[in-house]
């Protein structure tokens, strides 16, 4: 366990500028006499971590230092490498260059880039999001949402990649409870100076089960074999079954209705619905309205 924690503190050092010895107890759940021990550990193993009393004061490492590559194998040096570069996608490239010179490592066989379609406004939302986390400082923002777009004051806690996305975990002021935001959604975003004391997050929260919880909806549907290309690369090999007559009978549960139908509509005439019931009526509804404008 002190292995363990040893590398999330040395982690921490070459994240931060500076922290204290009481921010690290809090963070690894141990005494202060405990990191003090650790710091001593590290620096018996040639880790130059200084110490600065008084107030402004903490622990850091000396200006320059980089990490022993040998410490890694090539395989962890070639995955460290991957992430850094993954975030210089949608953080300060400056900042995952010093990460990678402080690990002495060379872009490997995996190359990751975790922006979107507007690079520069998901940089800013995901450095002022991490920004308020870190600082513990409530933030605002316009939140778009099939149930309308409106303002909202929240609590950051956490962000997260998930299924291509970006999102926030967050304690909404507004819901008085825990919400989940799809970054994409997020305009307006302004970090406040007004701070919080960070409240627990419930079990389930951090891991991002319960964001795809709930009853949601099961789509049982028949894909025409020019749909598989997308069946594939969306959900992987073996999510449907080819069936006699060369349709594809796909079964795939969608949390949301509104992306289960917008899903659905976008495949044209290659899909037919035979479950839920409530989907065919609405396709139908929808076909009509569509004959209606384009007669």
């Amino acid at each position: 366990m002190q292995l363990y924690r040893l590398m999330g503190i040395l982690v921490l050092l070459l994240q931060r500028e500076k922290t204290t010895t009481e921010q690290l107890a809090e963070r690894f759940e141990v005494s202060p006499r405990t990191i003090r021990r650790d710091v001593e550990a590290l620096c018996q193993a040639g880790v130059p971590v200084s110490t600065a009393r008084g107030r402004g004061g903490g622990l850091s490492l000396a200006p320059g230092y980089r990490l022993d590559p040998g410490l890694f194998t090539r395989e962890e040096l070639a995955i460290l490498s991957a992430g850094a570069q993954g975030m210089g996608t949608v953080l300060p490239k400056r900042q995952a260059q010093a990460i990678l010179d402080k690990l002495g490592a060379a872009p490997g066989e995996v190359a990751v880039d975790l922006s979107s379609f507007d690079p520069k406004g998901l940089s800013r939302l995901v450095e002022g999001l991490t920004t308020a986390i870190r600082e513990n400082r409530l933030v605002r923002f316009t939140y778009a949402s099939p149930q309308g777009i409106g303002p909202r004051a929240a609590e950051p806690c956490r962000l997260f990649y998930r299924l291509s996305a970006w999102y926030l975990l967050a304690y909404c002021r507004q819901r008085q409870d825990f919400r989940t935001f799809k970054l994409a959604r997020i305009t307006g975003l302004k970090v406040l100076e007004e701070r919080f004391r960070p409240r627990e997050v419930p079990e389930g929260k951090l891991d991002f089960r319960e964001y795809f919880a709930g009853e949601g909806w099961t789509l049982r549907a028949l894909f025409d074999p020019r749909a598989a290309w997308r069946l594939i690369e969306e959900y992987g090999e073996g999510a449907f079954v080819p069936q006699d007559d060369g349709g594809l009978l796909l079964e795939r549960r969608f949390v949301s209705w509104e992306n289960l139908l917008a899903w659905v509509l976008s495949f044209g005439e290659e899909v037919r619905v035979l479950e839920p019931p409530e989907l065919r009526e609405e396709l139908r509804r929808q076909g009509e309205k569509l004959a209606e404008r384009y007669k």
